[in-house]
């Protein structure tokens, strides 16, 4: 895999003979997350002209193919990647090194204190995140005021919400799971709702049993939301863009989703003045508000050949201004608190959230590896199809997962 850049980048990174090389791996083809990527590169390297940066870029699949092979064979210095349970396989083989002293250095315990957990694995830190998104609960902001409600806090609050919106032809949620991941985000959040964040990554890193009694709860509660709340028909043969359909003409209130649905929201002609966000609410008190916030990151192969500039690299895309670009060119959001976003209401309410949360989990099937977490959504969209199956289903994960781990 060799540098793919443009022709601008190639000039903007140009540097002398005696440079020392920096070779980067990114891991994202798409428009605008690229165009982010090559304008820090090059800002990068107008603040640290004594290094030569090399930039491979390939697309997200190829990238998770590749990983395992160049990070023994040919190892880049950094390398995007993804935090958690998703980078417990390359730390816990020592392909990737610690970063400890970057974050102790830098202020980044502080900064990024929120998603601190999902950077560090037995007590050690890995990598620096440069973004991620929040999910939660969008909701048909003119409908709520039509039928007198207020952003949900606890569970009974949305159950009685619920209640409201199915006496006026209201389906409270939308979903469409025919991909099947949308229903893990739901899952996810009921669960860390019911449980907290330590027992959604014991579930995903295969410590806890899908049996288990915190998990048959959390799915106890999921049947009594589909059962007092509901969901839209025939959601298994929908995409998560089809079911933007009765959320647009009103016939449903809600959709647990991630940020980046809001744009597909107003391509169908809602206004933001219809459209409003809220945290998923609580189910036990007792437990710590944790959230979903895919996360994406850079780490330092074990293998690196220059890792002193490579912790540059990683101290420069923690800080606050380049975080603050860098995201606002995607439209996403920055993990270090004191990097801004802009007037955007979601961006503003999704950092609000997310800087305050207890632990920020990667979601299902980042956390999960990929044969359970294939397993599990299966799962949990039969589920919400029959809950009657409940046990039956549980009780397959706990093969599925005795084979994986």
């Amino acid at each position: 895999m060799r540098s793919i850049m443009t022709s601008a980048l190639a000039l903007a990174i140009a540097a002398p003979a005696f440079a020392a090389d920096l070779v980067i791996n990114f891991d994202d083809l798409n428009p605008a997350p690229k165009a982010a990527f090559e304008a820090a590169v090059a800002q990068f390297q107008a603040e640290n002209p004594d290094i030569n940066v090399i930039v491979n870029i390939n697309d997200r699949e190829a990238h998770k193919t590749a990983i395992r092979n160049f990070l023994t064979a040919d190892a880049p210095d950094v390398t995007s990647w993804y935090p958690g349970n998703r980078m417990a396989p390359f730390t816990d083989a020592g392909l990737f090194q610690p970063v400890d002293d970057v974050w102790d250095d830098n202020g980044l315990r502080e900064t990024f204190a929120a998603i601190e957990p999902t950077m560090t694995r037995d007590g050690t830190t890995f990598g620096v995140p440069y973004t991620y998104y929040q999910w939660g609960i969008y909701y048909r902001k003119d409908i709520f005021d039509k039928l007198g409600l207020e952003e949900f806090e606890t569970w009974d609050d949305m159950l009685a919400g619920c209640a409201a919106m199915k006496k006026v032809g209201v389906t409270p949620f939308t979903i469409g799971t025919k991909f099947l991941w949308t229903a893990a985000g739901v899952f996810d959040y009921i669960n860390l709702r019911t449980n907290g964040y330590d027992v959604h990554n014991g579930l995903t890193a295969g410590e806890i049993a899908y049996t288990d009694p915190r998990i048959v709860q959390t799915m106890e509660n999921w049947a009594q939301l589909i059962e007092e709340c509901g969901f839209v028909d025939n959601h298994a043969s929908m995409s998560w863009q089809d079911a933007l359909a009765p959320f647009s003409n009103g016939d449903a209130g809600m959709y647990v989703m991630g940020n980046f649905a809001v744009a597909g929201m107003k391509d169908t002609g809602l206004t933001e003045d219809q459209i409003d966000y809220m945290q998923f609410p609580s189910i036990n008190s007792d437990v710590a508000r944790a959230e979903e916030a895919p996360a994406d990151a850079f780490f330092i192969p074990t293998n690196a050949k220059n890792p002193e500039d490579a912790k540059k690299f990683l101290a420069f895309v923690a800080r606050a201004d380049v975080q603050s670009t860098w995201n606002a060119a995607m439209g996403q959001l920055p993990p270090n608190s004191e990097a801004t976003v802009g007037d955007d209401k979601f961006l503003q309410e999704g950092m609000a959230t997310l800087s305050t949360a207890a632990g920020l989990a990667q979601f299902f099937d980042r956390d999960a590896p990929a044969e359970m977490a294939q397993a599990g959504m299966q799962g949990f969209q039969e589920f919400m199809l029959d809950t009657s199956k409940m046990m039956d289903i549980l009780e397959r994960l706990d093969g599925v997962q005795a084979e994986v781990y």
